[in-house]
């Protein structure tokens, strides 16, 4: 035996060990030359075990082995292994602390060839937005589309950009309209905004994206949610920067003084849906692109189709076709009347 203990020996002493440690405690003493004992005998390995963990020790004045007391032996064999497991915890920090040191490296400065990195799986994304947001030092921009969020995502999500913005870090995210009637998300807004962050909101659908110090973008991937591109690239980073940059000065600023913006909602989401429906996409393609469910479109359509006057989706799209034409052609009219004054 080496005096090295672990869980196979721990089990040893529950069962076959820790009988034959009873029995001797029964018996008061066991005779060095007890049979059962001696080499050869049925549990001369089992007691050899109790020797090296002390639980027995030999009275040479009688030639008897003794059993010792559990509580002084405990401490010779359980304080080491803590020993050695504070030992294993400060170990394990640090190659925690280095790996994070290498992959704060590796997040800001990829290889060439690696400039483009596709990752897969929700729990590998979430991880990677983490660590990303968590190394950002100057700017976040963010884009959040399809409506609102749910509850649960919103409090990981604040947790995470509160920390960033109390850090100094600009954030700036964009929604859709539609997130707005969402209790959870203006909740989520209240607090960015008093923690120092800009939400806004606009009236289409764009891609979802994160741009990180305008030196690393994440974007979805082309197979779903689960699959995330992380572009390093600087020219293709400067482009998604770009992007949203077009997209922020059209969007509405998310604030509780809503009165004339809410009016200037409603009329961007009227308009989008009137687009929806004279370009002919489906009811499905149109929610998505509104940021609503397939139902709170149909009803967007419904109220089109009392606001026109019609009963059908046909007589709707004429009656929209129709008020076009009116438009443009008193447009064309007060153009010419503005031209000969």
């Amino acid at each position: 035996m080496t005096g090295d203990f672990d869980a196979q020996h721990r089990e040893l002493l529950q069962h076959e060990a820790g009988d034959l440690y009873q029995k001797i405690v029964l018996e008061g003493a066991v005779a060095k030359d007890d049979a059962r004992i001696v080499a050869g005998g049925p549990e001369h390995e089992t007691f050899a075990f109790l020797i090296d963990l002390g639980l027995v020790a030999l009275d040479s004045s009688t030639d008897t082995y003794l059993p010792v007391d559990p509580a002084i032996v405990q401490s010779r064999i359980v304080a080491p292994m803590g020993q050695r497991a504070a030992e294993l915890l400060a170990e394990s920090t640090g190659w925690a602390t280095t790996f994070a040191e290498l992959g704060l490296a590796y997040r800001r400065t990829a290889p060439a060839d690696l400039s483009i990195v596709e990752l897969r799986g929700l729990p590998n994304i979430n991880r990677f937005l983490t660590a990303a947001v968590g190394d950002a030092e100057h700017e976040l921009l963010t884009a959040q589309p399809d409506g609102a969020r749910s509850a649960a995502i919103l409090d990981e999500a604040i947790e995470r950009d509160t920390r960033a913005l109390a850090r100094g870090v600009k954030m700036r995210t964009l929604y859709q309209h539609s997130a707005r009637r969402s209790v959870a998300t203006r909740e989520y807004v209240d607090q960015v905004i008093k923690a120092g962050g800009e939400v806004r909101t606009l009236d289409e659908f764009f891609n979802r994206l994160i741009v990180v110090d305008r030196r690393l973008a994440i974007v979805p991937g082309a197979e779903g949610a689960h699959v995330a591109i992380v572009v390093h690239d600087p020219s293709l980073v400067a482009y998604i920067v770009d992007i949203f940059e077009r997209f922020w000065e059209r969007a509405r600023v998310f604030t509780d003084r809503e009165s004339a913006t809410e009016r200037e909602i409603a009329d961007d989401v009227h308009n989008m849906t009137v687009r929806m429906l004279v370009e002919g996409h489906s009811d499905n393609a149109s929610a998505k692109r509104v940021g609503v469910s397939t139902r709170t479109y149909a009803g967007y359509i419904a109220s089109l189709k009392v606001e026109y006057g019609v009963e059908t989706r046909f007589q709707l799209g004429y009656a929209i076709a129709q008020q076009e034409i009116r438009d443009k052609a008193r447009d064309r009219a007060a153009g010419g009347a503005g031209s000969d004054t």
